[in-house]
């Protein structure tokens, strides 16, 4: 004993905790990253776009395109886009009608500011705490950037639905009414 010092102590010790973790996780009793993956399939998720502002006729994100997506400011990939659902900035004037008591029109005074829906797909891993796309879980509240060849724009994550076959049967895309 009088050949080892405090320093050798540690580092056996270390050895030994490190061969423990290793028999552990050999005979299924600690589990690692890698087995926490359930499996993998298609998910879709829609990007909530708040105040876009878009002077031309046409909404610059298309149905059944593409738009690179950047995830908590850490650039993720090129996306196929399934739906994009988009429409002017409106606001709630009293109505005349009894059964009414407001209804909604186009703001006068933001005419280029919308309000966009984006469904996008993706190949996800999906674990017990939900998808996980580029290595960020994808979950309602999550800041993304859409981004293309004439624009990009900030938005947040609205919905998410794992699903084993994406539908696209109702993909067509909303031009902007000027």
């Amino acid at each position: 004993m009088k050949n080892f010092n405090i320093v050798d102590i540690i580092i056996v010790l270390g050895v030994v905790a490190a061969l423990i973790v290793g028999v552990l996780t050999m005979k299924h009793f600690r589990q690692t990253a890698d087995k926490q993956i359930e499996a993998t399939s298609a998910i879709t998720f829609q990007v909530f776009l708040r105040g876009v502002t878009v002077t031309g006729d046409e909404f610059p994100i298309k149905s059944n395109g593409k738009t690179f997506i950047t995830i908590r400011n850490v650039p993720y990939t090129e996306l196929n886009v399934l739906k994009v659902t988009s429409q002017p900035r409106q606001t709630a004037i009293a109505s005349q009608k009894a059964k009414e008591q407001y209804i909604l029109i186009n703001d006068p005074a933001q005419p280029a500011i919308y309000d966009a829906i984006v469904t996008i797909t993706d190949t996800a891993k999906i674990t017990k705490d939900g998808a996980v796309v580029g290595g960020n879980k994808i979950k309602m509240g999550l800041p993304v950037t859409l981004e293309g060849e004439n624009y990009k724009f900030n938005g947040t994550i609205s919905d998410v639905r794992v699903s084993s076959s994406v539908n696209v049967e109702d993909a067509g895309a909303n031009n902007l009414v000027g």
